[in-house]
């Protein structure tokens, strides 16, 4: 990972940066969290991930507090040691009894969803994927029978708003 110039920092970016740092030295990367508000729900996202094992950046949104990180550190910990994840497919091993599928983020979700790995990557260039989670029946945000709210809840951060890198109930769940 390479150093980042510090000099237009501000003092709280530096000291963000520093424990990012920090966090990716001793765990292998760093999970960022951000609570829910009134504009919707938490999530967190990994940064380091690229800049260290060469595996895109994650993000998964709605999870309760304790189990994002969790979600989080699995996919970068099996991704470092060589698990290729692929997009449209469905998981079971994450999580007992809830499913897990991987989606590409689009680029113009990147300032809101991962706002503080551009003080590791200032040009944005790192790719990205979505972990989305399902209900612990297998529902999925786009299905027609997932509890309402579910999609506001774990929005799709592709272009159109559903998944773009497979068709569900085709190719993908």
């Amino acid at each position: 990972m390479s150093a980042v110039t510090t000099s237009a920092l501000t003092e709280q970016e530096q000291s963000l940066i520093a424990w990012i740092e920090t966090q990716a030295r001793e765990r292998g990367n760093a999970v960022i969290a951000v609570p829910a508000d009134d504009q919707g729900a938490g999530y967190c996202f990994t940064a380091c991930a690229w800049a260290l094992h060469n595996v895109p950046e994650a993000v998964v949104i709605g999870l309760p507090d304790h189990m994002a990180p969790v979600l989080l550190d699995a996919y970068v910990d099996r991704s470092a040691n060589g698990e290729i994840f692929e997009v449209g497919k469905r998981y079971e091993d994450f999580f007992d009894g809830a499913p897990v599928v991987f989606e590409r983020v689009a680029k113009g979700h990147y300032p809101e969803y991962f706002g503080s790995a551009f003080l590791v990557y200032p040009d944005g260039d790192f790719p990205a994927l979505q972990m989305i989670v399902a209900t612990p029946d297998g529902h999925f945000p786009w299905h027609a029978d997932a509890p309402e709210g579910f999609a506001e809840w774990q929005p799709v951060l592709t272009e159109s708003g559903d998944p773009e890198s497979w068709t569900p109930g085709v190719d993908g769940p």
